[in-house]
């Protein structure tokens, strides 16, 4: 069994790390290909799995992608199975795969993780780029049910839905009065969005809401833990505005911060199966989200969900569970019961080698 993925610092870097453990732990010989900043990120290689420097790139590179593609069809001689996970590694994993002898090559398995949400020009070059991961993958799983919509119409020979199970979250470390001491929060309600300061998390209409909630006493406090290229531009708007926000960088403690938060909010124009939306269901913690992607299938009306790109019907949203200790106390109780109906991690692995059984057995009798 081959694993592929591109570079990766998030969700789909930690999905395979866990299918990858989750394989080995039951006797399966697994590999890992991919980039060495992947691999440094995750630790593929302390976890003593084989892992292959394959430097697949997040944006299209044809002579390196090339490369990669001569680099993972060398290693998939040895495999009853690729599975690659993401565009970026499912077209690389393609090109490995086609040719002339393509029926002595293993199936190809492609989990679709993110929907492609630029525009213009990049937009048709990336919808070019699912055509073709579209129709090379013997089996196409999407992480949310757009997804495989999306697979299928364009031609996809198989897609179906696939699990990805969210790892638990370790237990707090400190206690909600420390956390909100260093948050210095005093008796203000803690606003919490966790994630990457990236363009599709739309952290600007997180700060749009918090112009609303300034007139209200105790002013609540808005708390985004993550890193990324858009610090400068979101720090620019919220000392311009002496907004009540505080970016708190990158966070190893975020079940101390759920457990310090009043309300958690996820503003993205899309999302799958967001860990941080996981994390606040089973914690109990109100989630306010946007309705995109696979989020409403996902959190049910155990969250309370908005229009994507709205900031007024946001911030309304969460004044309203403010001002409502009787539903802030029903999510509560609803949101760990949502999250028990979701696949575990044990879960995802019974499933995925279900499909790979399958793959491997109608593939031998070709």
């Amino acid at each position: 069994m081959l694993l592929a993925l591109a570079t990766s610092e998030g969700g789909i870097g930690r999905h395979v790390y866990s299918v990858a453990i989750g394989l080995a732990e039951r006797g399966i010989p697994v590999s890992v290909a991919g980039p060495e900043s992947t691999d440094r990120a995750f630790g593929y290689r302390a976890a003593r799995l084989p892992f292959h420097p394959v430097e697949i790139a997040t944006t299209p590179r044809p002579v390196a992608d090339l490369a990669a593609a001569r680099r993972l069809r060398h290693l998939a001689s040895d495999a009853d199975l690729v599975h690659a996970h993401g565009l970026r590694a499912g077209f690389v994993a393609g090109l490995a795969l086609a040719g002339p002898d393509r029926t002595t090559r293993p199936p190809l398995i492609v989990t679709w993780h993110n929907a492609v949400l630029v525009g213009g020009i990049r937009r048709r070059l990336l919808a070019g780029l699912e055509w073709t991961v579209a129709r090379s993958a013997t089996l196409t799983l999407g992480a949310s049910s757009d997804l495989v919509e999306r697979a299928r119409q364009l031609g996809a020979r198989d897609a179906r839905l696939g699990p990805v199970a969210a790892p638990p979250l370790p237990p707090a470390e400190r206690d909600r009065a420390a956390v909100r001491a260093e948050l210095a929060a005093g008796d203000r309600p803690v606003i919490l969005a966790v994630g990457r300061l990236a363009p599709q998390k739309s952290y600007q209409l997180l700060l749009a809401a918090a112009r609303h909630w300034a007139t209200r006493r105790p002013q609540p406090l808005v708390a985004i833990a993550g890193e990324g290229p858009e610090r400068p531009a979101l720090q620019t708007e919220i000392d311009a505005h002496a907004l009540p926000v505080r970016l708190l960088g990158h966070r190893s403690d975020v079940a101390d911060l759920l457990g310090a938060a009043d309300l958690v909010v996820l503003c993205s124009r899309w999302e799958a199966r967001a860990l941080v939306a996981q994390e606040a269901l089973r914690a109990g913690r109100p989630l306010v989200a946007t309705a995109s992607g696979g989020i409403p299938e996902l959190v049910g009306s155990a969250a309370v969900l908005v229009p994507y790109g709205d900031a007024g019907a946001l911030a309304a949203a969460v004044d309203r569970l403010l001002d409502d200790p009787a539903e802030v106390a029903r999510l509560a109780q609803a949101g760990p019961i949502r999250a028990a109906g979701w696949p575990t991690e044990a879960d995802t692995i019974d499933q995925l080698l279900a499909r790979y059984h399958d793959l491997v057995a109608a593939d031998s009798g070709r």
